[in-house]
C-alpha cells in the first residue's frame, strides 16, 4: 500500500508507532521498522540526550529500516533540555521527527536545514493549520479516542479526520482508536494517508513492557479508560486501575484539587516502575478504549501483516461491493 506518506518516510506500510513514554525504546522501534511501518523512539524516555544519542544508535543496530524520534514539549517550571535534545537528533543523523505537545516552531529551521521530515500531532484543526503554516511535513490528528493527552475539546475522529483532511494540504495521520485493519480502512475511507497506534502496540511480544501490563491490556473492555487531569485542562486518557480511580476521585471531592494533591500517585518514575515490574494497580498506565480491540499479543510483524491483509480486504471487497 503507497501513497504520499510512504513515499515521503520511506515506509512499506502506511502505519506509525506513536511515541510512547516508557515504551518507545529501541526494540519497540525497530520491531514496528522492521515490519514495514515506522517505528518511534521516545526523546523523554532517556534521561539525557547523550543517553538519546546511544539509543538511537541501539535502534540501527536492530534495523536498516527508516524510524523516527518522538520529541513531546511540553510546559514545565524546570523543563528538560530540548534544545540539546534536538542536537543529539541532528547529529546521529535520523531523518523523522514526531513533535507534539507544543508548537515545534522553534524547531523547524533546524530540522528543515538538515533534511529531516516533521510529523506534528495535534488535537485541533487550527492547530493544525498553526503547524502547518510553521514547516511540518505531516499532521498526525488525535481524536478523543486517543491514550495519552486527546485535548479538551472532546472531538472524535469520526469527525476530526475528515475535517482535518479538508483543511490541510499535507499528509493526515488519523490517532486514536485504531486497533486492526477495519480502523485503517475508515482512516483511508476518510481520507487520511495513515494511522498511527500506541496502545495496539503496547500489546505485542517486542513491547518492552512486563507481559502482567500486556494481558491487562487483553482482558480490558471499551470501558476500561479513566480521564484524568480533567479539572486542570490538561486532559490524560490512562488505563482504569486503582491509581486512576484514586486520581479521578481526589478531583472530584468537594473543596477541588490541586496538583500537588495526587502528584505522588501520578509521579512519571512511579508509572515507569508499573510497567517494569506488571504492577497494574501501582502506577499511571496510558491506554485507550482501543484496549476493547484487543485479545490478542502478536508479534509487530504478525499483527502489521494482519492488519494490512484486513484492510486491503475491507477496502477491496467491502467498500467497493458497495458501488
Amino acid at each position: 500500500m503507497t501513497n504520499r506518506l510512504t513515499d515521503m518516510l520511506g515506509i512499506r506500510y502506511p502505519i506509525v508507532q506513536g511515541g510512547m513514554q516508557w515504551v518507545g525504546y529501541a526494540e519497540m522501534a525497530a520491531a514496528v521498522s522492521n515490519a514495514g511501518g515506522l517505528g518511534t523512539l521516545t526523546a523523554l524516555s532517556q534521561p539525557d540526550p547523550d543517553a538519546l544519542s546511544k539509543e538511537i544508535a541501539r535502534t540501527r543496530e536492530m534495523t536498516d529500516a527508516p524510524f523516527a524520534v518522538n520529541l513531546t514539549v511540553l510546559p514545565s517550571i524546570n523543563p528538560p533540555p530540548y534544545a540539546e535534545y534536538v542536537d543529539a537528533i541532528v547529529e546521529s543523523g535520523v531523518k523523522i521527527v514526531e513533535t507534539a505537545g507544543q508548537s515545534p516552531r522553534e524547531f523547524v529551521e533546524t530540522f528543515k536545514a538538515n533534511d529531516i521530515r516533521i510529523l506534528h500531532k495535534c488535537t485541533q484543526v487550527r492547530h493544525a493549520l498553526s503547524a502547518q503554516k510553521s514547516g511540518v511535513d505531516v499532521i498526525s490528528i488525535d481524536g478523543f479516542e486517543c491514550a495519552g493527552h486527546p485535548g479538551e475539546k472532546d472531538i472524535p475522529n469520526l469527525l476530526l479526520v475528515p475535517l482535518a483532511v479538508r483543511a490541510l494540504d499535507i499528509p493526515v495521520i488519523a490517532s486514536g482508536g485504531i486497533g486492526e485493519g477495519r480502523g485503517l480502512a475508515a482512516a483511508m475511507a476518510m481520507g487520511a494517508d495513515g494511522i498511527n497506534m500506541g496502545t495496539r502496540f503496547c500489546a505485542t511480544k517486542e513491547a518492552p513492557i512486563h507481559d502482567n501490563i500486556k494481558r491487562a491490556l487483553v482482558e480490558a473492555t471499551e470501558h476500561d479508560t479513566r480521564l484524568i487531569f480533567r479539572t486542570m485542562n490538561n486532559t490524560a486518557r490512562v488505563l482504569a486501575n486503582a491509581i486512576s480511580d484514586e486520581v479521578v476521585a481526589t478531583e472530584r471531592r468537594e473543596g477541588g484539587c490541586e496538583f500537588k494533591d495526587i502528584r505522588h500517585l501520578v509521579a512519571g518514575q512511579r508509572g515507569k516502575a508499573a510497567l517494569e515490574a506488571g504492577e497494574v494497580d501501582n502506577g499511571v498506565i496510558t491506554a485507550g478504549p482501543v484496549i476493547g480491540l484487543i485479545d490478542d499479543i502478536p508479534s509487530c510483524a504478525e499483527l502489521i501483516e494482519r492488519m494490512m491483509e484486513e484492510a486491503r480486504r475491507h477496502l477491496r471487497d467491502g467498500l467497493a461491493a458497495l458501488v
